[in-house]
């Protein structure tokens, strides 16, 4: 095997474990935002109510399907955590404008304020530590990024 093909196996397995650590690190932090937005919401419903958040940015509501879509769940997985996060009260169901037997959901008002009471301290904090790099290591970053997510979609 040439240095090279080392060198390469070398950083590609650096990057999946530093990879793997930020995974590890993002699952235990959704669980924290959870607990800021409710103390009885688990990290799965700290997911379906950022998807639900994004999707009512026109004040309609989401379908349950799409984000069951967006998330890779089935169906059942987001009706229970749909579930949980209306009797929590952070959630509701309201008709589809666009047709009359479909239900869609949106954050209530109680959802939405606490939703983004945690979303602006989350962006504090995280100001904080990249305060500290500089404009090109941001902007190298945040490039790469974008490629990697377009690479693994």
């Amino acid at each position: 095997m040439s240095m090279q093909v080392e060198r390469s196996e070398e950083m590609v397995a650096a990057i999946e474990q530093e990879l793997s650590a930020l995974f590890r690190r993002s699952r235990s932090a959704s669980l924290r935002l959870a607990r800021r937005v409710h103390p009885e919401m688990d990290a799965a419903g700290y997911a379906l109510i950022s998807q639900i958040e994004m999707g009512t940015g026109n004040g309609a509501g989401v379908r349950a399907s799409d984000v069951a879509h967006v998330l890779g769940l089935d169906k059942s997985t987001v009706s229970r955590g749909i579930t949980q996060l209306e009797n929590l009260g952070l959630i509701e169901r309201v008709g589809d404008p666009d047709d009359g037997r479909a239900r869609l959901l949106r954050l209530t008002t109680t959802g939405a304020e606490r939703y983004e009471a945690m979303r602006t301290q989350r962006q504090t904090e995280f100001r904080a530590i990249l305060d500290r790099w500089n404009p090109t290591d941001l902007a190298d970053l945040g490039r790469l990024l974008a490629r990697l997510n377009t690479d693994l979609g």
